[in-house]
Order: C-alpha cells, then structure tokens, then sequence
C-alpha cells in the first residue's frame, strides 16, 4: 500500500475503492499489482497532466479503462450518472478512479455516498473536505444533484 500513497492525492475510500489524481505510467503498475481491474478516469484531454497513453498502458496492465471526461467548467448529472451507475454495478471489483488533481473524483464520489449510499451529510463530506473545498461551480453542481435526487 505504501507504493500507492506515493500518488498525487491518494485517497482510499474502502476495500474496493481508491481514488486519486493523475497517476504516472509507473504507479499504474502499482495500482495493477495492488489487484485493481478497473481504472476510471474522469480527466479529459484539456487537464493540465493528461496522459494520451493512459488506455493502453492500463490495459497492457490486464486492467480495464474507462473515460468518462469531466469538464471542469461544466460538471453534469450525466457524469455524476454514468459514474454511479458504473460503480453499482461492480461492487465487487476493485476499482480505481482518478482525475488531474481528485477534485472531480472526491465531489462526485461524495455525491455517490450521500445520493446512492445514503451515507449522512458528515460521512459522505469527509472525503471530499481531505481533497479541497468546492469552487463555486462545483458547489452549485452539488447543490443542484442534490436537490434533484431528493425531489
């Protein structure tokens, strides 16, 4: 585990998740030694430390790569949605999610605890608040889910 730490804001969030930012070629050997089989990267090609290669390294790896591009600037329920989804519907396998520097992965992934999980507001907000503090356009982003969800 202590080879993964090395990665830009690593954060473990259970047995089966880890998310972080933007992993180097090398850690990503790391990351396929540690059992991972799925890699989720909501970077797009516009993030300051995107790597073209990501695909096919991770899967030279046995593991399996999925984009699913955020814009920074204009997060939407269909992203929040197709990472939800993605992740019910592998709860078993283990599962690492990055982004450029884990702040599209930590909003969203609160939103998963707090919207799919039902975890309470404080457990659902601790692993974003290790990351940052939403800008205010992720934090309307975050507003809006959720008033959407709980309508």
């Amino acid at each position: 585990m202590s080879s993964l730490s090395q990665i830009e804001a690593f954060l473990p969030i259970s047995f089966t998740i880890s998310t972080s930012g933007q992993p180097t070629p090398e850690q990503f050997v790391n990351i396929a030694s540690a059992g991972y089989t799925l890699v989720i990267n909501l970077a797009t090609p516009a993030s300051s430390n995107w790597n073209s290669n990501e695909n096919s390294i991770v899967e030279n790896l046995g593991m399996e790569y999925i984009n699913i591009p955020i814009d920074w600037d204009n997060p939407t329920l269909t992203d929040f949605d197709n990472l939800a989804d993605l992740l019910d519907e592998n709860p078993e396998r283990k599962i690492w999610i990055h982004c450029a520097k884990n702040m599209r992965v930590s909003a969203m992934m609160y939103l998963y605890h707090r919207l799919r999980k039902g975890y309470r507001e404080e457990a659902a907000r601790r692993y974003l608040e290790q990351i940052w503090q939403p800008n205010k356009i992720w934090q309307n982003f975050i507003d809006a889910t959720i008033e959407l969800y709980e309508e």
